[in-house]
């Protein structure tokens, strides 16, 4: 059917620091193109260039038969370019028809948004899932803001789709309804760029496959020639290897949350009585589909919000009422799911990140003046430790890809002391590499004896590393397992209604 989109040797350079280097890539009409690689290996720099966001150092860009010598995001999108970005850009006072409207105004205010909540209901039932239009943004779960930015796209009038991570936060089911929808999207005409990191999406649901490493392209194949372990080894240059699950060693109750209530910004019942204990030494993780009271849950142990009723124990001290200080001198850590948004400060330096928690605690020096020559020190200490890539104490933060963003914040949570960590997708959007990087972290804090909540809706992480799997619906746990657990039992109760 054509091309659809051409990059002819493109470059480009952050700070001195390459991070593709004579890139070429087609896409054509009518097809699927998956593109993998490691985080840092220049997979959304590459697609921010198509969509207009970036300009490249050297080479050139076509859209059909047109070079854009000035693309910015307006034009891309007047082209029928659209990107659906890994860290979502979103208004989040703004309802989810606000957010849309925003992006495509059309007529007055009060016919455009009605006609946008419209087009809203309509579009996502064609996609398989919920999307209130009128829910607040900061109301909704990272899940729900996924699908929030895709209706967003989709109704601006895209036809090239670039999907940035899609099915991060997706549970099974919905991932595959998303990519089903996907499909219909390409088979009509359209052409979709999916970066993903799951590998079993690529062989299911994309016609070609580019690998990217190092800021290079390696290979580009027909979908269905591509084994997983083929694409491993070209991702990363050779075969990963796999983490041992080990049982939980035997420590006391850290984490006792007792009947627990607490509403939503809305009024709606987020946590609705729930219960559940964690013992120093292992991971629970708190499976659910998105919406159901993860987001709450995490705020209500990291004191960020109190709850209406019920309590919360921390090693037997009763800890419901107790602020975020408090929490966080008593050795309890937080890694969110938003680690852009809420985990790191993108325009202060990697150091400055990194030793924010220890000026508090007095490690630094005072409150009116820091150790400078102690933060540097220290920050290179823990940059060396966790392989933090392309990473130095001067470093802004908002210039790390996604993993060694997330490297970045693990190094400052996961202090010696550290007694209760509580963990929400810690792998989202992360390639196969930095995922085994955080799940070894995580593992080597739960074998210090560490208490973690792991809250994630990628049922293949719940099951990789958890020691006992909780599931959450409509903000309660109904039902619990050991180690190995039956994925279908759990996806059950999931998605039934007790």
């Amino acid at each position: 059917m054509g091309t659809a989109l051409s990059l002819r040797d493109i470059s480009k350079s952050f700070d001195g620091r390459p991070a593709l280097a004579d890139v070429s890539l087609d896409i054509e009409w009518g097809k699927v193109h998956a593109l993998l690689g490691e985080n840092g290996a220049g997979k959304s720099t590459l697609m921010n260039i198509a969509a207009g966001l970036y300009a490249q150092d050297e080479g050139r860009v076509f859209f059909g038969d047109t070079e854009l010598t000035d693309n910015d995001p307006r034009h891309a999108k007047s082209l029928g370019i659209g990107m659906v970005h890994q860290h979502f850009k979103l208004v989040f006072p703004f309802t989810v028809a606000e957010n849309v409207l925003l992006a495509n105004p059309k007529g007055g205010y009060g016919r455009g948004l009605a006609e946008t909540k419209r087009q809203i209901v309509e579009q996502s039932g064609k996609l398989g899932f919920a999307l209130d239009p009128d829910a607040p943004v900061d109301s909704l779960s990272v899940a729900e803001q996924q699908r929030a930015e895709i209706i967003k796209v989709l109704l601006g009038g895209a036809r090239l789709i670039i999907l940035d991570e899609p099915t991060a936060v997706l549970t099974d089911e919905e991932a595959q309804a998303l990519l089903s929808t996907m499909r219909v999207l390409a088979g009509q005409g359209n052409a979709v760029i999916l970066v993903t990191h799951k590998l079993h999406e690529v062989p299911a649901y994309t016609d070609v496959v580019t690998v990217m490493r190092g800021g290079r392209k390696i290979e580009t194949i027909a979908s269905k020639e591509a084994t997983p372990a083929d694409l491993t080894k070209m991702m990363v240059g050779s075969a990963l290897a796999e983490i041992k699950h080990r049982p939980a060693t035997e420590h006391g109750v850290v984490l006792e949350v007792q009947d627990a209530t607490l509403g939503r910004a809305d009024g709606a019942g987020a946590l609705n009585g729930l219960s559940m204990q964690v013992r120093g030494g292992e991971i629970y993780g708190v499976a659910g589909v998105g919406g159901n009271g993860q987001t709450e849950l995490a705020a209500a142990l990291i004191g960020l919000k109190s709850l209406e009723s019920g309590t919360i124990l921390m090693e037997g001290d009763n800890v419901t009422a107790a602020d975020t200080r408090t929490l966080r001198r008593r050795g309890v850590a937080f890694v969110p799911a938003e680690r852009m948004a809420y985990g790191l400060a993108e325009d202060m330096s990697v150091a400055s990140n990194y030793a924010i928690a220890g000026v508090d605690r007095g490690e630094f020096g005072g409150p009116l003046w820091t150790r400078q020559g102690r933060i540097a020190a220290t920050t290179q200490t823990a940059i060396s430790q966790f392989e933090i890539a392309g990473a130095a104490p001067t470093t802004r933060a908002g210039l790390l890809s996604g993993g060694n963003a997330q490297k970045l914040v693990l190094a400052r949570e996961l202090r010696e002391d550290a007694r209760l960590l509580v963990v929400h997708s810690p792998t989202r959007g992360l390639d196969v590499r930095a995922c085994a990087a955080v799940h070894r972290i995580l593992m080597e804090a739960r074998d210090r004896g560490a208490a973690i909540v792991l809250i994630s809706e990628d049922l293949d992480e719940i099951f990789k590393i958890s020691d006992r799997i909780g599931v959450i619906n409509r903000g309660r746990i109904v039902g619990e397992f050991d180690a190995p657990a039956d994925r279908h039992e759990v996806g059950a109760l999931m998605v039934g209604h007790a």
